[in-house]
């Protein structure tokens, strides 16, 4: 049996995300004291008192209805509502009822699933909740979502309405599935990447840059394999100037990519590389996380390099070679701690090699994952030190004695040495080539640690 949704809804700036924040236990979704910030559904499992479930954070139901971002929010919150067994239905205690109240509370009514109603920020002596009756979903329950007032209360009405318990049985990770992070700056067509993937409107797309602020899971299965698509807020240059929303979104971000397998580095292919690209593909470097570097907006590069001229196939994918070959010379001189992995070039737009992405994605996680034994790593590592010497410093040259595989997730390799300060930064990446050269681990970074020979022996 599926574990039950639980929907928190309401009007803007009630406190949603809050409560969900309490619920979840960590500060989940994006919070700031201004209308509008949680723009995608987001969700959680939680267990309240021993009781598993998905909890859902929405954006408002209600808003101004000439901005077209907020009326998609609203179809978002919607979708949220209908994929729900139990509402809650959040208020504001210190605004009292609104029009925008009523009308959230009418779409409540109409779509018959049990609500709890909450009146939130309930902390201040002299409010009264009786009003919030009026709205005709019953009497409401006090919390206060900052202090956790009342908030075992609300827990309590809600388990009360979710349906029967059953073999609610939902493993974290479920068997075989990938996790992949879609990541990049903002506005070079990540969320559209991700429904271009799905071939549905799962995520909202607009040309407003930053419009995903959390970072939203979506479970797939493609060819019989489980995905776990993470749909990131575009990670921005760290500034003094950021704002609140700024910080926690890209703090989430990298969450994000923490408990990824692979990102996908998604670059808008017309602007090129900027220097905001290469920090985001740093940072995810930095996670020891595979890559994939995608070349979005690819059509556009074409259509500029064929302006109105119509060649012969031949010859466009001619021009389209040489094309791809300059991006990715390109990519490799700005982004040279990538090189280890490969560009995809596609259109979100007209869905070119999209379809590519998630085989890619599948083969990174397994070279990610990968082992090798302990016979052929060392035979590699002494067939490549005959065909290039260890370097020498001060008259002393480098002796590898022993490597062994110490993990994976990434791989990471411990090489015993004479002494570890003779390891030159070019011989260990020389290194890292040649074992790439033998055992693959195309898009997957490698950790590699040089002890000296007494630890070896201390081991033994």
């Amino acid at each position: 049996m599926a574990l039950p949704v639980v929907a928190i809804v309401g009007r803007t700036n009630v406190g949603k995300s809050s409560l969900f924040n309490r619920l979840v236990g960590e500060r989940l979704a994006v919070v700031e004291d201004f209308p509008g910030v949680t723009r995608d559904r987001l969700y959680a499992e939680v267990e309240l008192e021993g009781r598993k479930l998905i909890l859902v954070d929405t954006g408002g139901l209600v808003g101004a209805e000439s901005d077209e971002l907020i009326v998609r929010v609203k179809e978002q919150a919607a979708r949220a509502l209908q994929e729900a067994d139990v509402l809650i239905m959040v208020t504001d205690g210190r605004d009292g009822v609104t029009a925008l109240d009523h009308d959230v509370a009418q779409v409540v009514r109409r779509s018959g699933k049990p609500c709890v109603l909450v009146a939130n920020k309930m902390e201040l002596k002299g409010l009264d909740s009786a009003q919030f009756a009026d709205l005709r979903l019953g009497m409401p329950i006090e919390t206060s979502a900052t202090r956790a007032t009342g908030v075992p209360d609300m827990v309590d009405a809600v388990l009360e309405l979710l349906p029967p318990a059953g073999d609610e049985v939902e493993e974290p990770r479920a068997e075989g599935e990938i996790r992949v992070a879609v990541v990049g700056r903002p506005n070079v067509g990540k969320s559209a990447l991700i429904n271009a993937i799905l071939g549905e409107q799962r995520v909202i797309v607009s040309d407003v840059p930053g419009t995903t602020r959390d970072a939203v899971d979506i479970v797939a299965t493609v060819d019989g394999t489980p995905f776990r698509l993470i749909d990131t807020a575009g990670l921005r240059r760290k500034t003094k100037f950021a704002g609140p929303t700024e910080y926690y979104s890209s703090l989430r971000t990298l969450k994000a990519v923490a408990r990824a397998d692979v990102a996908l580095v998604v670059l808008d292919a017309l602007e090129g590389l900027t220097a905001q690209d290469a920090r985001v593909a740093g940072e995810v470097h930095e996670t020891g996380r595979g890559i994939l570097v995608v070349a979005n907006k690819w059509d556009l590069v074409t259509h500029a390099a064929f302006g109105e001229d119509r060649p012969a196939k031949a010859q466009r994918d001619r021009i389209d070679r040489t094309i791809r070959r300059d991006f990715e010379r390109m990519a490799r001189d700005q982004l040279p701690f990538l090189g280890y992995t490969r560009v995809a070039y596609t259109s979100a737009l007209s869905g070119m090699a999209v379809e590519e992405l998630l085989p890619l994605a599948a083969k990174i996680a397994e070279q990610y994952n990968r082992r090798i034994e302990t016979g052929p790593l060392n035979r590699a590592v002494q067939r490549a030190m005959m065909e290039h010497s260890p370097p020498t410093r001060k008259g002393k040259q480098l002796k590898i004695y022993y490597v062994t595989q110490a993990e994976t997730a990434p791989p990471a390799f411990v090489f015993f040495v004479n002494d570890p300060e003779l390891v030159h930064f070019s011989y260990q990446r020389y290194l890292a080539n040649e074992m790439r050269k033998e055992f693959g681990f195309e898009g997957v970074p490698l950790k590699m640690i040089f002890k000296a020979r007494e630890s070896l022996r201390g081991r033994k």
